[in-house]
């Protein structure tokens, strides 16, 4: 069962170093999103600097990447009665692998996107949870950061309300909730000292 649980991990990770933002980026301005505003490889640094149009492209390559990795865990493990389990455990590799890709220097997003996608796909409730929370937070206060980091808290109280009774699909959804919380520290203080960025998401630049 080992070997199954590796290639999960394996495949997981390296999809999530396959980074949407970054490749579109490159393909539209020859240029590393990581270079422009923020530094982050994620869809708002993405919408701040190109606009909503390459942002498209952003969401559908991330989430595509996050369900591809949780299937195909899923598939591996679904012959020793783990589906859930391997759903999870593709989940959290690939969310590692966007957040901290080897093949792009160990700088990528934040993995909001991901984890949306994620949410669905081992759980719908948790993904209309979060998504009801996120887009709540957004359109009261054009803070993606705020909705994000709500959204994660909610992401990890989802999986131990729904899935108490299963240890690895709840760990890893606490610890994948935890993680996009942690790549927000920064977001977090500047939220609380009232310097954080406002964003449109649908056009170029940035409210003050």
């Amino acid at each position: 069962m080992w070997f199954p649980i590796v290639i999960t991990v394996l495949v997981g990770y390296l999809l999530g170093n396959l980074n949407g933002a970054v490749l579109m980026s490159n393909l539209m301005a020859h240029e590393d999103v990581r270079d422009q505003g923020s530094g982050n490889a994620g869809l708002t640094n993405f919408a701040r600097n190109y606009g909503g149009i390459g942002s498209v492209a952003v969401l559908v390559i991330d989430g595509v990447k996050a369900a591809l990795a949780c299937l195909a865990g899923g598939l591996m493990l679904a012959p020793y009665e783990m589906y859930l389990q391997g759903l999870a455990i593709g989940g959290l590799a690939v969310m590692l692998g966007h957040d901290f890709p080897a093949l792009l220097g160990f700088k990528g997003g934040k993995g909001i996107l991901s984890g949306a996608v994620i949410a669905f796909v081992i759980d719908w409730r948790i993904g209309l949870l979060i998504l009801g929370v996120f887009v709540l937070l957004y359109l009261l206060t054009q803070y993606v950061s705020l909705g994000s980091v709500m959204a994660a808290i909610f992401f990890s109280v989802g999986f131990v309300i729904f899935h108490h009774d299963d240890l690895i699909v709840m760990i890893c959804g606490v610890v994948m909730g935890a993680l996009a919380v942690f790549m927000h520290r920064g977001n977090i203080l500047r939220l609380i000292r009232g310097q954080e960025r406002k964003t449109n998401l649908f056009k170029k630049g940035s409210k003050k």
